[in-house]
């Protein structure tokens, strides 16, 4: 680029981060809405004033770099098409293209920014594109290194007519024709020409901004009198046929129409030639909207029955649905999983590939072409067949060995068996008894649950499809023994806190340390204590199931709980699912509130999972396609979701698409959790190939159903960070614990452990408890870093056969609740004595000016930081008065009269936030509970890193304390009395 005036550091674009804020006024044409550049965000450019002839007050010059930007913000009234106008300069003769994203997917695709002659010459060019209502993100990346052009501004005028959604032929995919310019007239860069034989096809993509009929509407040229008939497709349905007669001339451009039903997003239009004649030559489709909308589902599928099994297969049988327009295909599912699909007037169909003797739950759905799909038919459950005769069992496994061990644990490894069919899984014996299984494919497993220092003798055994057991193979004995890396998070001991409960789903601890469940059946909720006294304390109105996975599902509490007593429930009700608040007091539910709906139900892919945010204080909430797949890239639709609220459910300002989502392109999201950076980490259901956990970003776009896992198209979309088969886990529940992502699976009956690396990925897979415990749901970590876990026998049909479980977490190096030399003291009172006088309000009688106490602990090994939390802990609340953080690890005390500020004075960058305003907030708050004796607790804090991420000083007390327990790998408390009086 030409040399351009220089720049201040001043004007750095850090400082250019107003964001234009306008809105789009209604009409039959609204007229142009100016945005100018100057009051965008600005990425690598620099607003300047040299080059006459701008509006506003300047334009924005771009770094000469591929990736500098601008972005505006635009509320439009209404989702439709805008025309957008930019005007800009460009002084050199090359051209400056730029990538047009809005709303974070790519809209135009380097829009060509040419030469203007000078930068004083200013040009504009014009794109359309489709904005959603509310707000919008409109971006412009530079894509070369010469950066962009001099911008102005851009305006935005958007129309209340339905858009037209346009494709060129050359643009489209093209199978036996090819794409020419030599006949004038065409639009684009030129035209295909079909082959001259029958099959030839041009296919193009349309994504419609919403589902409904639309006007498809084939520009074409025929300079011959035969009819060239082309036969129209959607994504792969039934086809129309079309006539394209002769137009007179190879010149002569004309027009043939259709109409078809489109869902919401991507379309498939291939338009085939049916004759040996080929197609015409076809120059672009374009389609319109035509409505009206139709968001009326298919009747259920009746009476579903089998007509047949084997031992390998179930043949299904089912009664027509009806639908307002058509039914155009049935989807098959075994319990939540896509098994097959037949096109609308089948009603038979036989699913292969099943495992013998094993019983199946087959649900029917109908769908017409929107697709709009109905609610399940009713269930069959069916039973495979025997497997054929085979009296032949596997040959021993061999060469059982130990390849690793911590202190809880032994790793096995094995030569495999074979088998004159197929080998289904081994057995693995600890001491005699049968302990847990492993895959038929496996050659490896984990043992856990087992205690340091005592010997086990271990032997595996091969299993085929008919049960033909082979012998053991050798035994061997090794002995659990503490070691490895510090910190590492290993199950040991299980017991069972509580039995008899109904698939126990949703699982949240309180602040005393017990914890309230759900059961999806019942509609239930409980209380839980670690020493096994169950309370009932309410059933949640309105909740409704489905048969399914719908019903009571996730719990959450705010860090606000022991202030406010709110618990979050997510359930399915009458309508649809719900997000709800109660409160919890007194062991009683009381004061339901829904705070967030319109999330569509189905049998199955209700999603369900409640995460509280710990950096921001929002509710993150998991949300299923409602097997409804088109629902997952609309962003008008809740389904198919992260969703992110505020604790009233109201939708925050930073949201990226204006509404409550946050993620799309999920099929059936459960677990949840976030990791030591306040990183959200999220576990899927996959349909027939592959389950994932994904690394949540802002906007992101996960690909479901064009892409399932690594599997599909997935190019555009984020890449899960793991991925099983759907036969080894259907992920439901997910917690983190010191960085390790625990993840609970049912149809896997197992729990997988990953480390997060420092490039974000999952490495170190362990696998714990294959077939132990059958089923497996939620997984949570508790207040002394050891798990709960519960079971999930809901496909026997039998109630109140789940369990829950706790599992010791033995930590490589010490436990996170250590005695000894970590221990926090103060030379000021001992450990549940009477905190002195002078440290509490009563020492000047007003609160915020208190002489805060000595302090003083020993170090932690492997802490990066320190943190302490001083909160009041009367009745099993957790009312934060100070938290000082960030103390660095060469430092073991704090003395006596701590300074004034956010930063302390003399504490080497430590900083500090109380409960007081003002000026208060920013000293020592002691205790002044106002004349009777009063329980506190100082807590000490080990942090894995030099600074608590995300805190700044306007965070509030309870996003303190979970930012710093999110980053804490251990803590222990200073426990003190008060009966100062105000």
């Amino acid at each position: 680029m030409a040399p351009r005036t220089g720049r201040a550091g001043a004007l750095c674009v850090a400082a250019a981060t107003a964001i234009a804020m306008m809105s789009i006024p209604t009409g039959a044409s609204a007229a142009p809405v100016r945005y100018e550049a100057e009051n965008a965000a600005i990425s690598q450019g620099v607003v300047e004033s040299n080059h006459a002839g701008f509006s506003g007050t300047g334009f924005v010059n771009f770094d000469n770099v591929a990736g500098s930007s601008v972005e505006f913000t635009v509320n439009a009234a209404q989702a439709g098409s805008a025309t957008l106008t930019f005007r800009y300069a460009n002084g050199t003769t090359e051209n400056r293209p730029v990538d047009v994203n809005v709303n974070g997917s790519l809209a135009v695709d380097e829009r060509a920014f040419a030469g203007t002659g000078a930068w004083t010459t200013w040009s504009s060019v014009t794109n359309t594109v489709q904005l959603n209502q509310g707000s919008n993100k409109i971006k412009l990346t530079a894509t070369g290194a010469l950066g962009g052009p001099n911008l102005d501004y851009v305006d935005v005028e958007q129309t209340t007519s339905a858009p037209a959604l346009e494709q060129e032929a050359e643009q489209a995919t093209i199978n036996q024709g090819v794409v020419e310019s030599n006949h004038a007239g065409f639009s684009g860069t030129g035209f295909v020409n079909y082959n001259n034989v029958t099959g030839s096809y041009v296919e193009y993509t349309i994504t419609a901004d919403q589902a409904g009929e639309h006007k498809l509407t084939f520009r074409y040229a025929n300079g011959t009198t035969t009819d060239r008939p082309l036969a129209i497709t959607v994504d792969g349905g039934t086809a129309t046929n079309l006539p394209f007669p002769g137009t007179g001339a190879w010149t002569t451009w004309q027009t043939a129409t259709t109409s078809v039903t489109l869902k919401a997003g991507a379309n498939k239009i291939r338009a085939t030639a049916t004759t040996a004649n080929g197609g015409p030559n076809a120059d672009k489709l374009t389609a319109t909207f035509s409505g009206p909308v139709d968001n009326e589902p298919p009747t259920p599928p009746k009476n579903l029955r089998a007509t047949g099994h084997t031992s390998t297969s179930t043949s299904l049988a089912w009664d027509a649905a009806t639908d307002n327009v058509k039914v155009v295909g049935y989807d098959i599912y075994q319990h939540g999983q896509l098994m097959k699909s037949v096109d609308g007037e089948t009603l038979a169909a036989t699913v292969d590939g099943l495992e013998p003797d094993t019983d199946y739950d087959w649900t029917v759905f109908a769908k017409d072409a929107t697709p709009n799909v109905s609610q399940a038919s009713n269930n069959v459950i069916v039973r495979t067949d025997p497997a054929p005769p085979d009296t032949i069992p596997p040959s021993n496994p061999s060469n059982l060995r130990s390849t690793g061990k911590t202190a809880t644990s032994v790793d096995l490894a094995w030569t495999a068996s074979t088998d004159n069919v197929k080998v289904t899984g081994y057995e693995i014996f600890v001491d005699g008894a049968l302990k847990q299984t492993a895959d038929g494919t496996a050659t490896t497993a984990t043992v856990a649950g087992l205690t340091t220092g005592k010997e086990y003798a271990f032997k595996v055994r091969a299993k085929d499809a008919k049960n033909n057991l082979s012998g053991f193979s050798n035994e061997i004995k090794d002995t659990p023994a503490a070691g490895g890396p510090k910190g590492v998070p290993n199950p040991g001991t299980v017991t069972t806190i509580a039995n008899g409960v109904d698939v126990p789903w949703g699982l949240v601890f309180l602040p005393d340390g017990s914890a309230l469940f759900s059961e999806r059946e019942t509609f239930n909720i409980y209380r839980l204590t670690e020493g096994g006294s169950k309370t009932l304390v309410g059933k949640v109105p309105n909740a409704v199931g489905t048969g399914g996975e719908g019903g009571l599902l996730g719990l959450e509490i705010a860090p606000t709980f022991s202030t406010d007593h709110y618990l979050y429930i997510y359930h399915t009700a009458s309508e649809g699912n719900r997000v709800v608040r109660m409160k919890y007091e007194n062991n009683a539910l009381s004061e339901y509130k829904v705070l967030l709906q319109g999330i569509a139900k189905s049998r199955f892919h209700n999603g369900g999972r409640l995460r509280w945010g710990p950096i921001d204080n929002k509710l993150y909430v998991s949300v299923g396609d409602a097997q409804n797949d088109s629902r997952a890239q609309d962003k008008n639709s809740l389904n198919g979701k992260i969703l992110r609220i505020n604790p009233d459910g109201t939708i925050p300002a930073d949201n990226p698409f204006g509404n409550a989502v946050w993620t799309m392109g999920h099929r059936n999201p459960q677990g949840l959790d976030f990791d030591s950076q306040g990183r959200l980490w999220q576990a899927e259901f996959g349909q027939s190939t592959m389950d994932e956990v994904n690394l949540i970003q802002k906007g992101g776009n996960y690909g479901w159903p064009a892409c399932e896992g690594t599997s599909g198209n997935c190019s555009g979309y984020i890449a899960p960070k793991k991925t099983w088969s759907t036969s080894s886990a259907s992920p439901s529940g997910l917690t983190i614990i010191n960085d390790y992502v625990f993840v609970a699976t049912t149809v896997g009956s197992r729990v997988y452990r990953n480390r997060i690396d420092a490039n974000s990925n999952l490495v170190e897979q362990t696998t714990y408890f294959q077939g132990t415990y059958g089923r497996l749901r939620t997984v949570e970590v508790d207040k002394e870093g050891d798990i709960w876990l519960t079971t999930s026998a809901d496909k026997d049909g039998n109630p109140n056969n789940d369990k829950i479980l706790h599992v010791d977490i033995v930590y490589s190096g010490g436990d996170p609740q250590p005695p000894g030399d970590f221990k926090l003291t103060s030379s000021a009172f001992a450990d549940n004595g009477n905190i002195p006088a002078k440290y509490t309000c009563a020492g000047d009688g007003s609160p915020g000016q208190d002489t805060s106490p000595p302090l003083t602990w020993g170090a932690k090994q492997d802490a990066k930081s320190y943190a302490i939390v001083f909160a009041d802990v009367a009745n099993g609340g957790n009312k934060l008065h100070w938290a000082i953080w960030d103390i660095p690890a060469s430092s073991l005390s704090l003395p006596e009269g701590l300074g004034a500020g956010f930063n302390v004075p003399g504490q080497n960058g430590a900083k500090q936030k109380a409960m007081g305003s003002g000026a208060n907030s920013q000293k020592y708050f002691g205790p002044c509970p106002g004349g009777s004796t009063h329980p506190y607790t100082f807590t000490l804090y080990a942090v894995n890193s030099a600074t608590v991420p995300g805190l700044t000083s306007s965070s509030t007390m309870a996003q303190i304390e979970t930012a710093i327990k999110n980053a804490s790998t251990a803590n222990t408390k200073l426990n003190g009395k008060s009966n100062a009086a105000a």
